[in-house]
């Protein structure tokens, strides 16, 4: 059973930081792309940031500017950096192995809250 472990989320106010990591195992780490996705309540789950093995990224537009996404592959993790936090950030984040088009493992979820 692959297990990816997110930490780091939790309350913030507008205009603040958080940093959210993801541990993931070796054997898969260093083939993948990683991904970040949230969900809001009565919302469909979106993907917020992704970087490929090679270090390519890709943002959502609603977070470009403000979301940095990287990977540090002697630690096997994988990060996003939140910055200028605001209350539609509210969601459930997700952490993302994308092993093929049409298969990939997904972390428990953590709670990201922006009060205004």
């Amino acid at each position: 059973q692959v297990q990816l472990v997110e930490s780091g989320g939790g309350l913030v106010q507008a205009g603040g930081s958080l940093r959210l990591s993801c541990l993931a195992p070796g054997i898969i780490f260093k083939i993948t792309t990683m991904g970040w996705y949230r969900q809001a309540p009565g919302k469909q789950r979106e993907l917020v940031a992704s970087v490929s093995s090679g270090s390519s990224t890709n943002y959502a537009d609603s977070v470009k500017g403000r979301f940095t996404i990287s990977r540090d592959n002697a630690k096997n993790t994988v990060y996003l950096q939140m910055n200028s936090l605001k209350p539609e950030d509210t969601a459930v984040y997700y952490c993302n192995a994308a092993i093929s088009s049409s298969f990939s493992y997904w972390g428990q979820g953590t709670q990201v809250t922006v009060s205004s």
